[in-house]
């Protein structure tokens, strides 16, 4: 649970006089793991709004596009709902993806306008929303900040629809 304005108040005072650090005043503000849960899911769904539009110039499979234009239109949602809980919480997010998403998803560009494209690209997808189920379920069990919480307990029937589209690598539209 997040502690009251007033002891957050009482923690300032605190700190101004020395007796608590920065880093426990942050921390009584909101878990780390909920702080590092906010980081990650608003650069996964920059990732997948990279990956959904990109389906529209390089996949061939007219599912794949379909999948990647709900990717977009979903992924834009939930992170509205992640900004506005990450300024609540004061929590400075990065502007990009990671890195490391950055790369596969130019690996998966090196086979744009192929069938080789669209396997990529869904095998890709099905592993980066098994891996979030796995990151909000372990939110959902052991995140300290109800917010944090409930953020993660919306996302998840989203993210498992996403993932039942592309599932073992195929594609499913959905109704």
């Amino acid at each position: 649970m997040r502690p009251s304005r007033f002891l957050i108040a009482a923690a300032v005072v605190t700190a101004a006089m020395g007796t608590i650090t920065p880093a426990a005043l942050a921390a009584a503000q909101a878990g780390s793991d909920d702080q590092t849960f906010v980081v990650t899911v608003h650069q996964g769904n920059l990732a997948e709004i990279a990956a959904g539009t990109d389906t529209r110039m390089n996949a061939q499979d007219p599912c794949v596009k379909d999948v990647g234009r709900t990717l977009v239109k979903d992924h834009t949602k939930l992170d509205t709902d992640v900004k506005a809980l990450a300024e609540k919480l004061d929590i400075a997010l990065p502007a990009k993806p990671t890195a490391a998403q950055q790369q596969q998803l130019k690996d998966i560009q090196g086979e744009a306008g192929t069938p080789g494209y669209d396997t990529a690209w869904l095998k890709a997808q099905a592993d980066a929303h098994q891996a979030t189920l796995k990151t909000i379920d372990e939110e959902i069990a052991n995140g300290d900040d109800a917010r944090v919480v409930a953020a993660a307990k919306d996302a998840r029937p989203v993210v498992a629809m996403h993932l039942d589209m592309v599932r073992g690598g195929t594609c499913h539209v959905m109704g």
